[in-house]
């Protein structure tokens, strides 16, 4: 699953995976203070208060390990041009979109079908990491370039 020509299958990619781990990153911070400081007050006092309360930590932690991921994904990208690395890319923003978004709307709105949504982005985050291994596992190590 390499692109042959050695040439990067996305130019920039190392600077778009970059860019978006940061947007990412920011985004994840800034929601899960939101969610310890901002909803305590609204959502402590509701019959499922605490449990919405937990699914808005889980999509922040899962959330800000994504954006840390993508990163991880921009290094990789200054390495190889496998294909893996877009599919890595996309699962992730996609992952965190779907996983992390969900629950987050879920969180506030408290409408419960929303959580059908959520495993198709854990199957993104799955996809991504699985990426990464397809990814690395093409690599070749210095003496052999």
């Amino acid at each position: 699953m390499s692109n042959t020509s050695g040439a990067p299958i996305v130019p920039g990619m190392e600077r778009l995976a970059l860019l978006g781990a940061g947007i990412l990153g920011f985004l994840a911070v800034a929601l899960g203070a939101f969610g310890a400081h901002g909803l305590k007050a609204r959502l402590g006092p509701l019959p499922d208060g605490a449990l919405r309360l937990e699914w808005w930590s889980t999509a922040a932690h899962y959330h800000l390990v994504h954006a840390l991921a993508l990163a991880a994904v921009a290094f990789l990208a200054t390495r190889s041009s496998s294909v893996a690395v877009v599919v890595a890319a996309v699962g992730f923003v996609l992952g965190t979109v779907l996983f992390s978004g969900s629950l987050y709307v879920m969180t506030l709105t408290g409408v419960r079908a929303l959580g059908a949504v959520t495993p198709f982005g854990g199957l993104a985050f799955l996809v991504g990491w699985a990426s990464i291994a397809v990814a690395a596992w093409g690599l070749t190590t210095p003496a052999n370039r």
